[in-house]
């Protein structure tokens, strides 16, 4: 079987967000990684070249798929913040319903500029996420 695209790199995330060309995204994720770590109490690792990944968990598909992925975290990409909060966003309509401007995809919430977005309740989805996806699969601290 094929593994993951993305994995864990030894990139300093640090470096990865001095790197950020436009400034308020740049500021934006020095924001949210400190909020990522408040919330979550881990250090974060880079996944792949662009996704600033904390904790990991270990899957097994019926398929017979396995792999690991990053447990929640965040992307600063040049038209959006994307979250990453996994396995989806099905049961956090009402936490949504208070965060500000968002759009969804799969499993990413996207969002503009944070000065847009409540980031208390950004907090609550990143722990809602993560006890969410604590009860399919365990998760790994990093």
């Amino acid at each position: 079987m094929a593994e993951n695209k993305t994995q864990a790199t030894d990139v300093a995330v640090e470096d990865f967000i001095a790197q950020v060309d436009n400034k308020t995204r740049r500021e934006d994720a020095i924001a949210l990684d400190a909020l990522f770590r408040k919330v979550t109490g881990w250090t974060p690792r880079m996944w792949g070249p662009s996704i600033i990944g904390y904790g990991s968990y270990d899957y097994t598909y019926e398929s017979g798929r396995t792999g690991t992925f990053l447990a929640t975290g965040f992307s600063p990409r040049k038209a959006n913040m994307v979250l990453y909060i996994m396995p989806g966003y099905q049961d956090f309509g009402g936490i949504l319903d208070r965060i500000g401007k968002y759009k969804i995809g799969k499993s990413c919430l996207y969002l503009g500029a944070m000065k847009n977005n409540d980031l208390d309740v950004v907090a609550e989805l990143i722990q809602a996420g993560l006890d969410d996806l604590g009860t399919r699969w365990p998760i790994h601290p990093s």
